[in-house]
């Protein structure tokens, strides 16, 4: 296990921020991922915090509306939203209603996102620009 990590970034460490769950394994692996690569990460917890406006609609602009939504979801299945059919608009308003319906964890470096777990793109995130892949 690495050392622990201060709460202070250095400016060599990226600015990386995680949205999700606290009780999410999903989050939990994204939050591991960064931490045994001395990452200092910015996390929100959908729970107590609503996920802002902006920021959602960061993660659409690049990712779409339909693939925010997590399928497996009980509120998903339970609102029989499976069988509607949404425009982009009315998915993000229900996105921003219930935190619930989001696939988590949302990872943000800069203007690059992902939804889901993407450790490929992760690691991509800290390679030195021109240099080898990481492993």
């Amino acid at each position: 296990m690495p050392a622990p990590l201060g709460k202070v970034p250095t400016r060599r460490m990226p600015d990386i921020q995680v949205f999700g769950f606290d009780d999410s394994s999903s989050t939990r692996a994204a939050q591991r991922f960064f931490r045994e690569r001395r990452v200092v990460v910015s996390f929100v917890d959908l729970r107590k915090r609503s996920i802002a406006p902006g920021e959602l609609r960061r993660f659409v602009e690049r990712l779409g509306a339909r693939s925010l939504l997590d399928a497996t979801a009980k509120s998903f299945r339970d609102g029989g939203l499976g069988y509607l059919s949404m425009t982009d608009g009315e998915v993000v308003e229900r996105l921003l209603r219930d935190n619930r319906l989001i696939l988590v964890p949302l990872v943000r470096h800069g203007t690059d996102v992902t939804a889901g777990r993407d450790e490929a793109t992760w690691a991509s995130w800290l390679r030195p620009a021109g240099g080898p892949p990481s492993r």
